[in-house]
């Protein structure tokens, strides 16, 4: 079982079936943080729900803090030697603190144990800057379902040790 202690109040788990409609909770309202209207949020429901099979399927890590998950981050496979980060969420009373930087170095230190050689994600426009900070290029953009929006493609290639 995965499982990382952090501080006294904070561990990361890997995500039981049953977090399912709390990490749906934590997507969406971190969706609606950025401004989007009911509309779209009502538009994007099938893509901002986390369902036990999604769960059962993907590797998905919660963050807990005073035994509440406040953020998750999900990814798999694409292939032997690529994986893509699929969502990284933060309820928004915790954007901004450092949370999200948390998430990211656990998941990247998770990969890197894997032999993987390249992350891929398709980001959020408004956190293009935050996995930049990590190392990760704009390779390409992704259109959106809203008019003259696009979501950059992003890609980290993973630095190789040499055992000497």
């Amino acid at each position: 079982m995965y499982y990382i202690k952090l501080n006294e109040k904070m561990e990361i788990f890997k995500a039981g079936l049953d977090d399912n409609e709390v990490l749906t909770t934590i997507t969406k309202k971190s969706k609606a943080y950025w401004g989007f209207s009911e509309n779209i949020l009502k538009e994007w429901e099938g893509l901002l729900t986390v369902t036990k099979s999604y769960i059962e399927i993907n590797e998905v890590y919660k963050l807990v803090q005073d035994d509440q998950i406040i953020g998750y981050y999900s990814y798999f496979s694409i292939d032997e030697y690529t994986i893509k980060l699929d969502n990284i969420f933060i309820l928004p009373e915790f954007i901004g603190k450092g949370f999200g930087k948390i998430l990211m170095n656990d998941f990247l230190k998770n990969i890197r144990q894997l032999g993987i050689n390249k992350i891929t994600l398709d980001a959020e426009p408004n956190a293009e800057k935050f996995y930049k900070t990590f190392g990760f290029e704009t390779i390409g953009q992704l259109e959106s379902s809203i008019k003259e929006r696009y979501l950059p493609i992003m890609e980290l290639q993973i630095e190789k040790k040499i055992n000497s």
